[in-house]
């Protein structure tokens, strides 16, 4: 299959992956922070009738890897893998992108990000305001994906209605008050439940957008195939949340996942599918513009970033 991305600037990010700041905080100020965010903000392309745009709304170097991506490996063992792929061993670069699909007949933004601007400056860049957004679809609601919900304590998307996952919903709207999640969806979503609707694993978001369950990093998390003009993509959301060590061990766990082993489970299930498939992806912590292919590589995968085969 072939996806054809449009003439945005060709991107490079440094060595890849999730929590806070915008892409224009991210420095290299000193030896032990990664290479600047990109300059842009957003990469379009299409999939059959739809325009994909990938916005990136933050990224930032974070230290401590092992202890972040690493459960069960061995200190060797994720050195190894880190110099295998050319990157620190100590150290991520996270980022935060959100997904634009234009359908023809809606523009359906999946998630946020961490409310701190990022997401109006990348639509901006696409001649875009938050009021153009016509539906809201929300993964799961860790922070940095519902956090653009609102803005200086103002509806972002006062146009929009919004769609995530009941099973996901009804696991946070249960926690008691002072948990920091479940207090921050009741703060950012809950106020405009009159226009939430709820999917189950297979519902449809609109014709040729359906989610797909792939719990375990939260009990509801959502990923969502794409399908249009016989042309497929997966937005993976946090299935993998890097792309170097989620992907080439895949069963080592992440410090974010509420469930080790249901999202270790979805992640293997997930990236094999994929892989078979030549399906290409979109995952939220990827590096920008976070679209690439997965393949097979020995007991686990490889995630191969898009490149100039897919610009037009």
């Amino acid at each position: 299959m072939t996806v054809k991305f449009t003439r945005r600037t060709a991107l490079t990010a440094a060595a890849a992956l999730p929590f806070a700041a915008t892409a224009r905080s991210a420095s290299a100020s000193t030896s032990a922070e990664m290479a600047k965010a990109p300059a842009s903000h957003t990469r379009s392309f299409k999939l059959g009738n739809f325009t994909l745009t990938t916005l990136l709304d933050g990224s930032r170097p974070v230290g401590d890897a092992k202890a972040i991506f690493g459960g069960g490996a061995s200190e060797a063992e994720f050195a190894a893998t880190s110099a295998q792929n050319f990157i620190p061993a100590d150290m991520a670069q996270f980022f935060f992108t959100p997904t634009l699909v234009d359908t023809g007949q809606e523009k359906i933004l999946f998630d946020t990000g961490l409310g701190q601007g990022g997401i109006q400056t990348a639509l901006a860049e696409v001649g875009l305001t938050p009021q153009d957004i016509d539906v809201v679809v929300l993964t799961h609601m860790h922070p940095d994906h519902i956090g653009g919900l609102t803005t200086a304590g103002a509806e972002t998307f006062a146009k929009a209605r919004y769609i995530t996952g009941r099973q996901e919903f009804d696991f946070w709207s249960k926690q008691e008050d002072g948990n920091r999640i479940g207090d921050l969806m009741a703060q950012k979503l809950t106020p405009f439940a009159e226009r939430l609707s709820f999917l189950e694993d297979g519902g449809s978001v609109a014709s040729g957008i359906s989610a797909t369950a792939s719990f375990g990093h939260t009990p509801g998390h959502m990923g969502y195939l794409l399908d249009s003009g016989g042309q497929q993509l997966m937005l993976t959301a946090d299935l993998a949340n890097h792309y170097v060590w989620s992907f080439a061990h895949p069963d080592w766990e992440v410090k974010f996942d509420m469930d080790k082993e249901a999202a270790t489970g979805a992640r293997r299930k997930t990236l094999d599918m994929l892989a078979s498939t030549r399906t290409p992806m979109i995952g939220y912590h990827m590096p920008f513009p976070a679209a690439g292919y997965v393949e097979t590589r020995g007991s686990g995968f490889r995630f191969v970033p898009v490149s100039y085969q897919m610009m037009g």
